[in-house]
C-alpha cells in the first residue's frame, strides 16, 4: 500500500491542480507526477492518506486531465488537500 505524505500544487489550491505527490510504501519513498499516480491506481495500485478516523483511499476522477482525490472516511476536511505541501 502507498502512502501519499506530500502533495504539490501549481495554478491554484483545488484537487485538480495537484501536479505531484511524495509517498511512502513500506520502507521506499518516492515522487510521482499525477499522471504517474493515476497510472499507477488505475492498474491496481492501493494508495491512501492516513488520517483520522480511518486512513482514506486515494481515487481517480474521470476527468481530463484525469485527477485525485480522497474517498469520504468521516473527516470534515479533504484528506489530500490537508497534507504537506513541497
Amino acid at each position: 500500500m502507498r502512502f501519499i505524505t506530500h502533495i504539490h500544487l501549481e495554478g491554484g489550491r483545488r484537487l485538480e491542480h495537484i501536479s505531484r505527490v511524495r509517498w511512502r510504501d513500506g520502507l521506499m519513498t518516492g515522487t510521482s507526477t499525477r499522471q504517474q499516480m493515476v497510472e499507477w491506481i488505475e492498474d491496481g495500485g492501493d494508495a491512501r492518506v492516513q488520517a483520522l478516523p480511518v486512513d482514506a483511499r486515494v481515487e481517480v476522477v474521470n476527468a481530463r486531465p484525469a485527477y485525485l482525490r480522497s474517498a469520504p472516511n468521516g473527516s470534515v476536511v479533504d484528506n489530500l488537500l490537508s497534507l504537506p505541501e513541497f
